[in-house]
């Protein structure tokens, strides 16, 4: 991955070859993982925080689009092979040093799939995604790849959930669904939506 960096007055500038995206976001390009996504950020080397965007946008020689960057500093970026072709840059403008951010790479659900009831079998939709997507990924090697244990749903640190299920609550306040409990095929209800939805990975 090329990073060119440049230094403003107010805001520091990453430029990424759109490509380095592309070779991401082209995996979920299949039905059996239409309910994911790839969200990009910049983690912070030394703070444990994504770093803060304030601007992100793809360039071409011949056209800007512009990204939306979510409240959690992240945002994504389309499919498209001819972006690709075209050596498309996507430029990055922070509030922090260029120097101290390292590209993040998540694998979350659509924001379509953040509510705040599911049936059983929108669980275990989410869970089969996201476990098609390994597999896929494995191919045959996939003894090698990690496995998917269950689903993680991330809330607001103000959010409290009820005490039914609050033993599903790591320290961190992340609901913690595992294989075990959606065998249960319980549905689910919460007070809010969750930020986002990822999986349990285990290596």
């Amino acid at each position: 991955m090329q990073l060119l960096l440049s230094t403003h007055s107010i805001a520091e500038t990453l430029k990424v070859e759109y490509s380095s995206f592309y070779s991401h976001v082209k995996k979920l390009d299949d039905p059996s993982t239409n309910a994911l996504r790839f969200a990009f950020g910049f983690m912070h080397i030394t703070q444990q925080r994504l770093c803060h965007i304030t601007r992100a946008q793809i360039i071409t020689q011949k056209q800007t689009l512009p990204l939306t960057v979510e409240n959690n500093n992240r945002f994504t970026v389309p499919t498209d092979k001819i972006l690709k072709m075209a050596k498309a840059v996507v430029v990055i403008e922070l509030d922090d040093q260029a120097n101290q951010c390292d590209m993040s790479v998540q694998l979350e659900t659509l924001p379509s799939f953040l509510k705040t009831q599911y049936s059983h079998e929108e669980l275990q939709l989410l869970f089969n995604q996201y476990q098609a997507f390994f597999e896929e990924m494995g191919g045959v090697l996939s003894f090698m790849m990690p496995s998917v244990d269950g689903l993680l749903f991330h809330f607001n640190p103000e959010v409290r959930l009820p005490k039914d299920l609050q033993a599903l609550v790591d320290k961190k306040g992340v609901l913690v669904l595992s294989k075990t409990w959606l065998m249960q095929q319980k549905s689910l209800e919460l007070p809010n939506k969750p930020l986002r939805i990822t999986a349990i990975i285990e290596k």
